[in-house]
């Protein structure tokens, strides 16, 4: 696990569009910021089914614009950070299946909580798995479906599998979209000036190509795009959706809507929010750590009266320090990508807004880059809850012995990271922040990062989970009783 958030992975797909490869490659960079290490295209025709797919950011994965020249008006794509299965070539999607009957490519945003059961089920009965990725085990169980339609198999094999999901499938005439039974990871269809169907993670990828919004895909949904239009169904018994938080925390674009509410304006309330229930009255400025904690602390600066600076720059041009193989390089990452001004933080109290703290080094790093560049005083607010167990519902951050709330008391975790103040906000701040409201179709927030309720189970997790529990973490869990 890196010392900083890993994201999950973005999928996209388009129906009905003569260059279906193209739009799937400007969709697929406005989701760039969800994965980095990988990316490919699926195309078909109504005669065959071609791909494409490498290491690396899409526009260096396609920078031989040859590998976009795929013909077709549907497509899926999906850039990759790896929950589960390893860094390889092998790993990389959408996949893409031939069978004597059909063709069939497939993506998927998340992590399935029953895969290794399934697997080993499936292995024993002659399945033969090529990546070590979750996402193969819908093909094998849509493969071994008794049911008479592929949509019909499909439902079936959606209902075996436990997680935070979604999944994009394509064949030569439809496009599927699914979403887990309790909505985790988002889903959104859009509709192009063309009249072509978009499938995608976030709103973003919409608004990128001039579409215009059309639904949420809501919890136990798929979705079904064919010739003859759009047909939104419920594979399983509905349960009331349960949007990830990290999703507004820190995974989407500010410019996207979860849900009906924008991600910038809901950051700027928590830090709104954080500064009555941490404020800093002896600060003399606000900055925030770029580029996720920006709308937050622009809200923290707001409602305290205290001036909003640039006080750390971010460098463009180089991928999030988690994408780095060992922690040596990540730490030089950290010192490439951020630097201090050194004229706005010099002999000043400085308020230093974040998301989110994971195992602290990087965090540590800022404080220190602040404090060389002359900043008095340095006071760390997050505009998040500690992130105290681990998720495993597809971000990758399933270690507890690596996250240091799980580990330090507030205090520990302030004198580690060198701050002279630490605050964090409340779970009841950041869920009345957001603003979610409750009703017969949204359950409210997952906020098992936070607290440990996982909604959608353990499964596989189970035992691992409760026997690597920490003191901190047991003691939380006991209080919530």
């Amino acid at each position: 696990m890196s010392s900083h958030l890993n994201e999950e992975c973005g999928v996209f797909g388009v129906f009905g569009h003569s260059r279906a490869s193209e739009v799937t490659y400007f969709g697929l960079h406005s989701l760039q910021h969800r994965g980095q290490e990988g990316a490919g295209i699926v195309v078909s025709n109504d005669d065959k089914m071609v791909g494409y797919r490498g290491l690396g950011l899409l526009a260096e994965v396609f920078k031989d614009k040859q590998n976009l020249d795929m013909y077709g008006d549907k497509a899926i794509g999906h850039v990759r950070y790896a929950t589960s299965g390893g860094s390889s070539l092998r790993n990389i999607q959408p996949f893409l299946h031939r069978f004597y009957d059909m063709e069939v490519g497939v993506c998927h945003n998340g992590n399935l909580i029953n895969s290794k059961t399934l697997r080993k089920e499936l292995e024993q009965e002659g399945a033969v798995f090529y990546s070590t990725s979750d996402t193969e085990v819908l093909i094998h169980l849509i493969r071994r479906s008794k049911q008479a339609t592929f949509e019909a198999q499909l439902k079936e094999s959606l209902c075996r599998i436990k997680g935070g999901f979604t999944y994009l499938l394509l064949t030569k005439d439809a496009l599927y979209g699914a979403v887990d039974e309790n909505g985790l990871r988002p889903l959104v269809v859009g509709k192009l000036k063309n009249g072509a169907y978009v499938l995608a993670s976030e709103t973003c990828a919409i608004d990128i190509l001039g579409g215009e919004f059309v639904r949420d895909i809501y919890a136990g949904e798929i979705v079904i795009i064919t010739k003859d239009g759009l047909r939104v169904e419920s594979y399983i018994e509905k349960n009331r959706h349960a949007i990830a938080a990290m999703e507004y925390v820190y995974f989407s674009r500010p410019d996207s809507n979860i849900a009906g509410i924008n991600v910038h304006a809901a950051r700027k309330r928590t830090g709104r929010r954080l500064a009555h229930e941490w404020p800093t009255p002896q600060a003399d400025i606000v900055i925030g750590v770029p580029n996720s904690s920006l709308s937050a602390a622009s809200g923290y600066a707001e409602e305290s009266g205290l001036p909003y600076e640039m006080g750390l720059v971010k460098s463009q041009y180089i991928a999030r320090t988690f994408i780095q193989p060992t922690q040596e390089l990540r730490e030089q990452g950290v010192r490439l990508k951020l630097s201090a001004v050194k004229s706005i933080v010099g002999g000043k109290s400085v308020v230093m807004v974040d998301d989110s703290i994971v195992r602290g080094t990087t965090s540590q790093r800022i404080v220190r880059l602040l404090k060389e560049a002359g900043a008095k005083e340095v006071h760390v607010r997050i505009a998040a809850p500690p992130l105290l167990f681990p998720s495993y519902y597809g971000i990758d951050i399933s270690t507890s012995s690596e996250l240091i709330a799980a580990n330090q008391t507030l205090e520990e975790m302030r004198v580690f990271i060198g701050a002279d103040s630490l605050g964090f906000l409340s779970e009841e701040g950041l869920i009345e922040s957001i603003g979610l409201k409750v009703d017969d179709l949204y359950g409210g927030l997952c906020m098992d990062c936070f607290n440990g309720d996982y909604c959608a189970g353990l499964y596989d997790y189970e035992e691992e989970f409760y026997r690597k529990l920490t003191p901190i973490q047991q003691a939380f869990l006991e209080k919530r009783k």
